[in-house]
């Protein structure tokens, strides 16, 4: 039996005492509207320095603090990064609310060559010790892990481990979940990503980010939108973000991200590279329009127009 509070379905592995906070903590990250607008920022990791100097990349990137602007300045739900970065930055940005990252890898060793692990950098009892002397609004975690993977069974205890402590605490969770590794032929498979879905269900997480599908699992002619509504479906209560991915143009993006709530289903967007690979004054607007599709509704025309306002 679950409990719903304000609109909010409370997990039964939220104590008592805790449930004001989660409510709290899930109302503020999704500003009421019940989807999540994830600003993410834990490409520093995940990519080192690739998604922050090159062609099509706007100066303003290569500094760490851009990221922290941005979420500052922007319309957003959280901002996604690791505690260490949060620690160097946040006392400038006390108003951002955060979704601690509590692992990452970087991408100097493919999955071609060996099965990704992705192991704990932090306890959330770490977390909440930096939270009571940071005072920052820290509503949540979250955690990456790779199906398929040799070393799944890891991540995959410590992700129940991390889930379990979180809601003690009336955190929130996110999970980054991507099948890779040498077993793993199709990242993009929407009957794969269906399953990674499912998978973060069952582990209790509130939110997952999957890849976004490239189409139906039986006919190509099916929409990846089309295609996404099997993770939302096997995802059940636990609410579905897709990967924002490279850069691409607006339009296409704003249209992209209106199907997969729309025709698809999802509660949300997790984007990076097309957000904090612009210029301050550009990444404010693309933050501005997305959080339109997501939390006010919008189509894909209105958030293109807020996007064009200077």
């Amino acid at each position: 039996m679950l409990e719903e509070t304000q609109n909010v379905i409370v997990p039964l592995d939220v104590p008592f005492e805790s449930r004001d906070i989660y409510v709290r903590n899930y109302l503020i990250a999704t500003r009421q509207s019940g989807r999540l607008m994830l600003f993410a920022g834990d490409q520093k990791v995940e990519h080192l320095n690739d998604d922050f100097l090159g062609p099509g990349i706007h100066p303003d990137d290569g500094d760490p603090e851009h990221l922290f602007r941005v979420a500052s300045k922007g319309n957003i739900g959280v901002f996604a990064s690791h505690l260490g970065l949060i620690a160097r930055y946040g006392m400038d940005y006390p108003a951002i609310p955060y979704i601690i990252k509590l692992n990452g890898k970087t991408n100097l060793i493919p999955a071609t060559e060996k099965d990704p692990l992705s192991p704990q950098w932090i306890d959330i009892e770490q977390v909440i010790s930096f939270v009571d002397r940071s005072k920052l609004t820290v509503v949540g975690v979250g955690y990456t892990i790779y199906p398929g993977s040799d070393y799944e069974a890891t991540m995959l205890r410590e992700a129940a481990q991390i889930i379990y402590r979180a809601h003690d605490y009336g955190l929130i969770t996110v999970l980054w979940v991507y099948p890779r590794g040498k077993n793993v032929k199709d990242e993009k498979d929407p009957h794969l990503i269906a399953g990674a879905a499912g998978l973060a269900a069952s582990l209790g997480s509130d939110f997952v980010k999957v890849n976004y599908p490239k189409h139906g699992p039986i006919s190509p002619a099916e929409s990846p939108a089309e295609a996404l509504t099997e993770a939302v479906r096997a995802a059940g209560r636990t609410k579905v973000l897709c990967a924002g991915g490279p850069a691409i143009e607006v339009k296409a993006f704003f249209q992209s991200l209106y199907n997969q709530i729309h025709v698809g289903g999802a509660a949300g967007s997790a984007t990076g590279r097309n957000i904090h690979q612009k210029s301050l004054e550009e990444a404010i607007r693309m933050c501005n329009a997305i959080y339109a599709i997501v939390v006010e509704n919008k189509d894909a025309n209105d958030a293109y127009k807020i996007f064009q306002k200077s």
